[in-house]
């Protein structure tokens, strides 16, 4: 099911999320990444955290190879190499900011059917991945901007916000590639 995304000022987005109890689950945990899942490739995001629609637990969804459900995650290894791309946020409409994360990390985390797994992901993935953990921290991807590329992307923000759809900016290299991601 298709269920509304919260935006940045819901207090939910600001807390830590308690783990998921798979003995005594807040919510079907198939169900839970059945909606996530379903939501996110409706707004058409490379991620979506539980909390982000509301839901106080430690679980999201991620675009890999396939749609990846994540539920308690941590975060066993990263490496020193970092990269700086931009990043977007279904709880921040068309606000693209640059941030600083390791290139490659190793992660443990329990799927949907309560099978523990352990992957090592690089790029994009890690990339993602470590957004939405960060969502399950209470941090937000802008938190994690130097003031001034923050600044810059809310004032252009502002300014679409003002235009007509016929003359909105193209996205910027780094954007486009997410975008391109999505497809």
């Amino acid at each position: 099911m298709i269920v509304p995304i919260l935006g940045k000022d819901h207090p939910i987005l600001k807390e830590e999320m308690p783990a998921f109890d798979f003995k005594n689950p807040v919510v079907d945990p198939v169900e839970l990444y059945n909606n996530l899942a379903e939501t996110m490739r409706e707004n058409e995001g490379m991620g979506l955290s539980a909390n982000q629609i509301g839901v106080r637990t430690r679980a999201f969804v991620m675009r890999a190879e396939e749609i990846i459900g994540v539920f308690n995650p941590r975060v066993v290894d990263t490496s020193s190499e970092m990269v700086t791309l931009e990043e977007g946020c279904l709880s921040y409409p068309n606000l693209f900011v640059k941030v600083k994360r390791p290139k490659s990390i190793k992660v443990r985390f329990t799927t949907p059917d309560g099978q523990t797994s352990t992957k090592t992901f690089t790029g994009m993935t890690a990339r993602v991945f470590l957004h939405e953990l960060d969502h399950l921290n209470g941090v937000a991807h802008t938190s994690r901007a130097n003031r001034y590329h923050l600044e810059q992307a809310k004032k252009l923000v502002k300014k679409l916000k003002k235009r007509p759809l016929s003359v909105l900016p193209t996205l910027s290299d780094e954007a486009q590639v997410l975008m391109d991601a999505l497809q």
